[in-house]
């Protein structure tokens, strides 16, 4: 497995491009903005889009999401109950931003528990309420793109559309917190920890 990583916008989100090694198939993890520079490192590394899979809808995970369909042809997915922030500019942020209004139509629901195929690799959705409603993580292999539900040492905000303390507080300790203590963790911002270092040390114990 290949993992890019771009941190890209004002709000400086990570996007990932994670790609099977033998095929070079991707998927394009929360492209908030930035498309031309997501381009760029897709194509140089000879990489083929399979889908773009979005952890939640808010403006900076979401703004390069379009543009990216229209590049290479594939489908957007975000979990069913994150589909009216897509179609909302006030209520995905976009309005209140410099990335411009942004609204538009997933292709590809998601449940939890779903599997997303790209070359011989596999991603798991792992639904976690609290900053949405329909916030999600992607487990492939050892490794869990998390979002903006766990962070390394923190946690998301749960004071935005769809955000409650207790859903996100039972997402982190019995969803992500029962996964084996070496699987490594991919936030939507800052960098990356391990599982085992957040049941230890991350204040959502507290």
């Amino acid at each position: 497995m290949i993992i890019e990583k771009l941190t890209l916008g004002t709000y400086g989100a990570n996007c990932y491009i994670v790609a099977d090694e033998k095929e070079k198939q991707c998927i394009i993890i929360d492209p908030g903005s930035e498309a031309e520079k997501i381009i760029k490192l897709i194509d140089s590394k000879g990489y083929t889009p399979i889908h773009i899979v979005l952890t939640h809808g808010h403006v900076d995970h979401i703004c390069a999401a379009t543009t990216l369909k229209n590049e290479y042809g594939i489908s957007i997915m975000v979990h069913r109950a994150d589909e009216y922030l897509l179609k909302s500019k006030e209520l995905n942020l976009s309005s209140k931003t410099s990335y411009g209004d942004m609204e538009f139509t997933p292709d590809v629901l998601l449940e939890d528990g779903k599997k997303i195929k790209f070359g011989s690799l596999h991603a798991k959705v792992i639904h976690t309420p609290g900053h949405t409603k329909g916030g999600i993580c992607l487990l492939i292999e050892n490794s869990l793109f998390s979002g903006d539900t766990l962070f390394m040492y923190s946690y998301g905000r749960y004071d935005l559309e769809g955000g409650n303390f207790d859903k996100i507080r039972k997402s982190i300790t019995n969803r992500l917190f029962k996964l084996n203590p070496k699987t490594l963790v991919y936030p939507g911002h800052g960098g990356s920890t391990t599982i085992g270092a957040e049941i230890k040390s991350n204040p959502i114990n507290d």
